[in-house]
């Protein structure tokens, strides 16, 4: 349905889909159920995610500008090289998420306690005062 161009789908059950390469501006997937959800590649920006459960999200290279990522699961995702001008981040949990090379400066509600369990690397972006600990590779 969102492929087709429908914008609306809170709550809807979208485990394991594959959304990647698609321009998906304006959505509202507020509480839906995205788990080991494919984004790579794809255009959220200015959607609602609200409450989703995104855990184990392949996110890679996602752009979100000025999205609502308030109070959502992000443990064990994958954001790498994601863009999220401008997004709320109040109450999301990152536990073991990978943040490597995404750009999170302008994003807002971003707590250290919350980058405490997420990982990144030198080329991560973050909002003035906030660090991330560095992934550990094999």
């Amino acid at each position: 349905r969102l492929v087709k161009g429908e914008k609306a789908c809170s709550r809807c059950d979208l485990f394991q889909v594959d959304l990647s390469y698609q321009d998906l501006d304006g959505s509202d997937l507020s509480g839906a159920r995205l788990r080991q959800a494919d984004l790579s590649l794809s255009t959220f920006d200015h959607s609602k995610f609200a409450g989703a459960n995104m855990s184990i999200v392949n996110g890679f290279g996602m752009r979100a500008e000025g999205s609502d990522f308030t109070g959502v699961d992000f443990q064990d995702a994958v954001l790498v090289g994601g863009w999220f001008g401008g997004s709320k981040f109040d109450n999301a949990t990152f536990h073991n998420a990978n943040l490597s090379g995404a750009d999170l400066s302008d994003a807002r509600g971003l707590t250290q306690v919350q980058l405490n369990t997420a990982c990144g690397d030198g080329e991560t972006k973050l909002p003035k005062g906030l660090i991330l600990p560095a992934c550990k590779t094999n």
